[in-house]
């Protein structure tokens, strides 16, 4: 049967019990309480509608219904709000309390139903049948159920203090299964829903099957309970004992003199180590760590060495990531924006950047940028840093020759400190930033260790991911760092170092490049750090061009904008002094600023010579001509070399007496020439020294033409190395080389045929006026070069 069924349901259940007699009682709606039927127990009875029930009751026969209430918050119920079966019972005792209410004790009598209620005001009144229940099952059947219930119910009252002995001794102790029923359940502190449950069940088989369920729950749920209640136990034990040693080193620390505040800051420490996102073996060894430290009296001088270790370890950005720059275009114009030139490290940086959008989880490059002093290799490592939205970190090791340098002090040594690889990350603030090694080709080493072998783990791309540091003590993951480095020169760094990094080669500034340069960046920064305007003071690029060529001899910009500098501070001060109120700088004026001109470059000759062929020298500071002057003298075959010429380029002049000789024939010469006469070969600028092996060709011509009296050309210039076969081999620096002989006039220069790939470096403007003459061996280059016979000198 439906508990909940309504009471047009309950007509039909009514038909089948037969000689029931119609009756009326009086109702009260029970909240949170079941009655059972043979158990006595005690209302709290307060609202009017049971109070006038009550009363009722005890003039008509002490009898009254009582019917659960469904939902305990309803004030007034009505028949949806009851539950179907109640309890007849009987009123034993009436106990009237201060403020209207009153307790009353009852005893069940029967079970019963409701047929129809008559009236809810002023109290519920109820026509009511008796219930029909099936107590005649067989007792064999249900005896083991019951015992079952008697040995939970024993085990359950010893748990429960709420029941008293005697309350359990009496329901164990009664005569009849149901009377037993209703007394275990009218004592075990189920839920109304389940007190109900067991109520309103037709037979006892049914009920002991609904307490057993009720019990092995309760019983798990106690178990429960139990474990909780004893782990809460051992908890608070353990927790008043740690309170009580707390409070007493207190005491002996603040009688040692120790600080209040040494537990703050414990607790500080442990909360940043539960904020940041560190490895396990990280935190493992924090935690050794700051239990050190709460063992070590704050005076001690190890409690200043274990703070300092944990503060190093927990500044540093573990799991810290900035977000890089995805689009490629912003990227270039930042760089475009903050550099001008330098093509090949832009294109480089973006193929990175390209990459890492593919595959977020790429290796980092790690690029040598090796140029000459002042081409922007330093300024550019920070225009990548902004381009790739990257935190920069510059380290510079010119002069570095302590290990510990990079990677640390051992924390036994007084004054121990983190290399200045995790003191850059400290500052970066993030994991992945940009870290600029500068000058890596001037690092030196001695008895303190070699800083250059420390750097072979950093920047292995397959090692640095547990790069550890001798201080900290912990892998930290520098593989998602992008590590720039600087040099000038690519002799002095290891060859281990040096296979590490991809290189690029920062050449010298073109002067077209410099002007540029100059515009773009330098004046403008010149004039607003010199406190001008530029209303006040204007340079035309004819004037910026000149300072380039004759006020300045360098590879980079820096000459440069110190002599725009000097521009502006000799303006800013004839304005500050009324002379002026505004000045516009031209080449014609440019001497009244900066003095006479201190360099100049050199030109091709003004005719055709004999003995005199112009070669193309690279320097630090751009392309140069060189002119090599050959003079026959009578003498004994010596060969005499002028002209502060290196050893690599006095052997050039050697071989190529020696080439000559092996080609006397060929040349018209007599077979022993060399024995009646000296050979002087001399460079002009003694004081400048010279070398390399790219001046062979020039050597070569100039002697032909010496020896043959043939004139060289004035307007053609050469470089090459040369065998001793006459062969011509590549040669570097062709960028620059064939800018000095453009800007002296040349437009015909003669190269290594081997040199055809590097042409595309030469500006196409440039390409385009010049004819380029590209050679295999020397026979090619005396054909160019030589005047032809029996032509006069221009």
């Amino acid at each position: 049967m439906n508990l909940n069924d309504d009471f047009s349901s309950a007509e039909t259940d009514a038909e089948i019990v037969d000689n029931f007699e119609k009756n009326v009682y009086p109702a009260i709606a029970m909240r949170g309480a079941v009655g059972f039927v043979y158990s006595e127990f005690n209302l709290e009875i307060g609202r009017d509608q049971s109070i006038n029930a009550i009363e009722q009751a005890l003039k008509d026969d002490n009898r009254v219904i009582l019917v659960t209430q469904k939902d305990m918050a309803v004030e007034k119920p009505l028949q949806s709000d009851l539950y179907y079966y109640g309890l007849l019972a009987e009123i034993k005792k009436v106990i009237y309390l201060p403020g209207g209410g009153m307790r009353i004790t009852v005893k069940g009598l029967e079970k019963v139903q409701a047929k129809e209620y008559l009236s809810f005001e002023p109290y519920i009144e109820i026509v009511y049948q008796p219930a029909f229940e099936d107590e005649g099952e067989d007792v064999e059947i249900i005896a083991p159920a019951m015992a079952s219930v008697e040995s939970y119910f024993e085990h359950y009252s010893r748990l429960n203090a709420k029941i008293s002995k005697e309350q359990a001794r009496q329901a164990l102790n009664a005569a009849d299964i149901p009377i037993k029923i209703g007394l275990i359940a009218n004592l075990i502190f189920a839920t109304v829903e389940e007190k109900y449950a067991i109520f309103a069940a037709d037979s006892l088989s049914e009920k002991l099957e609904l307490l057993l369920a009720y019990f092995v729950r309760a019983e798990k749920l106690a178990e429960l309970e139990n474990r909780i209640n004893q782990k809460v136990k051992e908890s608070i034990d353990k927790g008043q004992q740690e309170y009580y040693l707390r409070e007493k080193i207190k005491v002996i620390n603040e009688e040692l003199g120790d600080s209040e505040d040494k537990t703050v800051e414990i607790q500080e420490i442990n909360e940043k180590i539960a904020q940041l996102d560190l490895p396990p073996e990280v935190e493992e060894k924090l935690h050794k760590e700051v239990k050190r430290l709460n063992r070590t009296m704050v005076a001690s001088p190890d409690y200043a060495v274990i703070r300092n270790y944990l503060d190093w370890v927990l500044d540093l950005p573990w799991g810290i990531y900035t977000k890089d720059e995805e689009n490629i275009n912003n990227a270039q114009k930042i760089l475009d924006r903050d550099h001008y030139g330098l093509e090949k490290v832009k294109e480089r940086i973006l193929e990175f950047l390209a990459v890492r959008q593919l595959k977020e989880d790429s290796k980092g490059p790690i690029i040598c940028l090796v140029g000459p002093p002042g081409v922007g290799k330093t300024s550019l490592a920070r225009s990548v840093a902004d381009a790739l939205n990257k935190n920069f970190v510059r380290m510079s090791l010119g002069g570095v020759r302590d290990e510990a340098e990079i990677r640390g002090h051992r924390r036994t040594y007084i004054g121990a400190m983190p290399g200045r690889i995790i003191r850059g990350l400290c500052e970066a603030k993030s994991a992945n930033p940009l870290f600029l090694f500068d000058e890596i080709d001037k690092m030196a080493s001695d008895f303190r260790g070699d800083p250059a072998a420390a750097l072979l783990e950093v920047l292995d791309p397959e090692q640095n991911k547990t790069f550890s540091d001798h201080f900290i003590e912990a892998p930290f993951d520098l593989s998602k760092v992008l590590f720039l480095t600087t040099a000038n020169s690519l002799q002095d760094i290891p060859e281990p170092l040096l296979d590490r990094m991809e290189i690029i080669e920062l050449s010298s500034y073109t002067e077209a490049e410099k002007l540029q340069i100059a515009r773009r960046h330098l004046w403008g920064k010149q004039v607003e750090e010199n406190g001008l305007t530029k209303r006040q003071i204007s340079i035309t690029d004819e004037a910026i061009m000149k300072i380039i060529q004759n006020y300045t001899r360098e590879a980079g910009v820096r000459g440069l904008e110190r002599k725009l500098g000097a521009l502006c501070r000799r303006t800013a001060m004839d304005i500050a002094s009324g002379k002026k109120k505004s000045a516009r700088i031209t080449a014609d004026n440019l001497a009244k600023y900066l003095g006479v001109p201190r360099y100049t470059h050199s030109e091709l000759l003004d005719k055709d010579e004999i003995g005199v062929a112009t070669g193309m020298a690279w320097t630090a500071a751009g392309g140069e001509l060189l002119p090599i002057e050959v003079s026959i003298l009578p003498g004994k075959g010596n060969l005499l070399l002028t002209g502060q010429l290196g050893d690599v380029m006095k052997e050039s002049a050697q071989m190529s007496l020696s080439y000559i000789r092996s080609i006397w024939d060929k040349l018209g010469l007599e077979k022993d020439f060399y024995e009646k006469i000296d050979v002087h070969i001399h460079a002009p600028e003694g004081a400048v020294p010279k070398d390399g092996p790219s001046a062979g060709v020039t050597l070569v011509t100039a002697m032909v033409s010496a020896l043959t009296k043939r004139a060289v050309r004035r307007d053609i210039a050469m470089t090459g190395e040369m065998t001793l076969r006459g062969k011509v081999l590549p040669i570097g620096g062709l960028k620059e080389k064939s800018l000095a002989a453009y800007r002296a006039g040349s437009r015909e220069i003669i190269i290594p045929i081997d040199n055809k790939k590097d042409m595309e470096e030469i500006p196409a403007e440039i390409r385009k006026e010049m004819t380029i003459h590209l050679a295999d061996n020397i026979t090619e280059v005396l054909d160019w070069a030589l005047a032809a016979e029996g032509s006069e000198q221009k």
